[in-house]
């Protein structure tokens, strides 16, 4: 046994203290448990299993990925056991806690300086320029790109894992939420869900004032959900799978963020409080006893509070 095998698996938590008044129930996918510490470990083993799988990449070849620390670290971790080199480029602008885990896992990490976002906020712009670097160093160094944002294999991982992993655990669930990143976690649960039981609704969770698939327009890049919403449509977005949508501000995922930690026992990141806030949002909102699973995408120990 190695380390690839704690990845999948994790548990689904009812917050009881959270649902406590409201007109259903919200369960979450704690993927803040994996061994790399979020859910893109899901998406990481996929990927360099794919690439394995259809000849694209070798033993001892190097892999590079722009990366917001989150599928670095699930990377740095997977490629360590494979025996595969991992290059990570990240915007400076990421906290420097997700830098120190992805040096902790063996990766090297190349930082690139920041274009209109700031220390905490990190923007599409940001996302961009990073890009462009990692594809120099990959076709420089011969390297295996991950290229997260068009790999197909993200949406693999969470289509043939995560979907019935939920469904198995929740069998009643009337609606799946969560933020939009690569869009890898939404597209392939929503998918797979929807393939059993088109009556599951699957909602996307914007921060309000980037929230680029519901209003089709940006008003300022800036918030501090890192790893999601880049402000940008993610390529492999299909928006026949989102039934709806739901706006989270700063200030009100701030504080979910600290009730999670506080009231259910669970350190995790900004993302996180975001989807546990829409799910708030929209069950204050009903008066039937719904049924939500949405995702605790990281752990707390990623930022600086």
């Amino acid at each position: 046994m190695s380390a690839l095998n704690l990845i999948h698996h994790t548990p689904l938590i009812l917050l009881d203290k959270i649902s406590s008044g409201l007109s259903g129930k919200i369960y979450v996918k704690a993927e803040h448990l994996q061994p790399g510490g979020s859910v893109k470990d899901r998406a990481a083993l996929q990927i360099i299993q794919d690439a394995y799988e259809n000849g694209s990449l070798r033993k001892g070849q190097t892999v590079v990925e722009m990366t917001s620390g989150n599928m670095g670290a699930g990377l740095a971790l997977v490629c360590r056991q494979f025996g595969n080199p991992f290059v990570a480029v990240m915007s400076e602008g990421n906290s420097p806690e997700r830098l120190k885990i992805l040096q902790a896992f063996g990766a090297e990490v190349i930082l690139t300086e920041q274009i209109n976002g700031l220390p905490g906020m990190v923007t599409g712009e940001d996302i961009q320029g990073a890009v462009e670097v990692a594809k120099k160093i990959a076709i420089k160094r011969q390297a295996f790109y991950v290229d997260q944002f068009n790999n197909p294999s993200g949406i693999k991982a969470h289509f043939t894992n995560t979907g019935p992993e939920i469904l198995r655990e929740l069998p009643d669930i009337d609606i799946f939420m969560a933020s939009i990143g690569t869009g890898g976690a939404f597209v392939g649960i929503a998918k797979y869900l929807k393939s059993v039981n088109p009556g599951i609704k699957c909602i996307a969770v914007e921060p309000e004032k980037a929230a680029i698939l519901k209003t089709g327009k940006v008003n300022d890049p800036k918030h501090i959900i890192q790893g999601t919403a880049y402000g940008i449509i993610p390529p492999h977005w299909d928006k026949n799978l989102a039934d709806d949508f739901i706006t989270v501000g700063d200030q009100e995922v701030m504080e979910m963020k600290s009730r999670l930690s506080f009231d259910e026992g669970l350190y995790v990141g900004y993302s996180s409080g975001a989807n546990v806030l829409a799910a708030q949002k929209y069950l204050q909102k009903r008066a039937s006893d719904l049924k939500i699973a949405t995702i605790l995408c990281d752990s707390g120990y990623k930022y600086s509070d």
